[in-house]
């Protein structure tokens, strides 16, 4: 596409080695397009209920966050990609029987795969010793209310985008002199109807996206694409607002080239979140939905935390994200890797510094820090003096990254 030829990969490049990928974008992405928060914000509101959202002060910080990141079309760019097939649907994700006790110190055997073909990986020989009672719904990335994140999908509403599209025409505020954000041009209704007893999966939240952010939308909808290609042989799929979304491009013909999916594990990465609506939502210069920091999980140690629900990553990008596309989509010859470009996933168990002078630790597996990380470090060493794939151990996998990718039925 660059201009190169068909063959220029083939001829210069040995091997492309991604660190920390979001190849299939990341929820917390969602979070920040939607009301300037993710877990960290939460977790300080949590903590001081009054700093971000005091009447006093009337600092607004997320109002001036949301204002310029909603100019950032990058962060669209993370969205979620593949829809439903990918992150699941109301009552299915690929992470279910996730378990999500992080405080707990479990000891993690790597799993090693030297074969570079498409195969079914049973779920019984991979050692993961963790189930979950009631299965997360994981596939519900936005939830308002703890209750609409657990009901069976036959208790709350569907949400189609013909609904949004209704509502369009009484989506208008005109009190608000100053517009800081898409919401103060909304109605009070409008802002109300998004709420009712309502959850949202990968497929209706860029719906819900473009009716809260339509003019972020419109603009975002030129540069990039969130969904699964039906036939890569389109004429269409050319155009460079495909191009960073690995469900509607093929993989050029380099037989001998090596793609690597290098990304830390065992980090609570935010997953999915439960909202709520605020009390002065419909106020001019103000975010009408907060994630609710009171929201938490039966059991100390679950999947929610705070408003947030947590899945296996690098505490920013989900496993499912940086990994699937390595262990299955371009693994062997697919449609998505017509040459059969050789793929190593390569994960690095997180493990916290032992102290202060380890700094932010030599084999940290957050989603930056991983930089530092000596096993990775190596392993690009000696993929750069020459080793191959295979010399340097092949797959070394610690999460469920395998029985994920079994659960999600792609076409390839």
């Amino acid at each position: 596409m660059g201009g190169g030829g068909p063959g220029w990969c083939a001829k210069h490049i040995k091997a492309i080695m991604n660190i920390g990928p979001a190849f299939l974008g990341a929820p917390k992405a969602v979070s920040n397009l939607f009301s300037a928060e993710g877990k960290d914000i939460a977790y300080l509101r949590n903590m001081s209920p009054g700093l971000l959202d005091s009447e006093i002060l009337r600092l607004q910080t997320l109002e001036h966050m949301m204002w310029m990141s909603r100019t950032w079309d990058s962060i669209v760019a993370l969205l979620p990609k593949g829809g439903e097939t990918i992150w699941g649907n109301m009552d299915w994700s690929p992470e279910e029987g996730h378990a999500c006790d992080f405080t707990k110190k479990k000891h993690f055997q790597p799993t090693f795969i030297d074969s570079n073909v498409n195969s079914n990986v049973s779920s019984n020989d991979i050692h993961r010793a963790f189930k979950v009672k009631d299965p997360v719904k994981y596939g519900r990335i936005i939830s308002f209310g703890k209750a609409a994140s657990q009901l069976h999908s036959s208790q709350i509403r569907t949400v189609y985008p013909e609904e949004f599209m209704r509502g369009s025409s009484s989506n208008s505020n005109s009190s608000c002199k100053e517009v800081w954000t898409e919401y103060d041009e909304m109605s009070r209704e409008s802002i109300k109807n998004i709420v009712t007893n309502k959850a949202y999966t990968a497929r209706t939240v860029i719906d819900l996206l473009h009716f809260v952010a339509p003019k972020m939308m419109k603009r975002a909808e030129a540069h990039f694409s969130h969904g699964i290609a039906e036939d890569l042989d389109d004429p269409k799929y050319n155009h460079y607002k495909y191009w960073s979304n690995p469900l509607e491009m093929k993989l050029p013909n380099a037989p001998d080239m090596e793609i690597y999916c290098m990304y830390g594990v065992g980090v609570p990465t935010e997953r999915a979140y439960v909202y709520k609506l605020l009390p002065t939502a419909g106020r001019c210069k103000s975010i009408p939905y907060q994630i609710d920091s009171s929201a938490n999980g039966e059991e100390e140690g679950g999947c929610l935390n705070q408003g947030v629900y947590l899945s296996n990553g690098d505490e920013s990008v989900p496993v499912l994200s940086a990994g699937f596309m390595c262990a299955r989509g371009w693994k062997g010859r697919t449609r998505f890797n017509p040459s059969g470009i050789a793929t190593y996933t390569r994960e690095y168990q997180h493990k916290p510094p032992a102290s202060l002078l380890e700094g932010r630790g030599v084999v940290s597996g957050r989603h930056v820090d991983i930089m530092g990380n000596v096993a990775l470090i190596e392993d690009i060493m000696r993929v750069a003096a020459g080793a191959t794939g295979a010399e340097i151990g092949g797959d070394r996998i610690y999460s469920d990254i395998l029985r994920m990718s079994e659960r999600i039925k792609l076409q390839l």
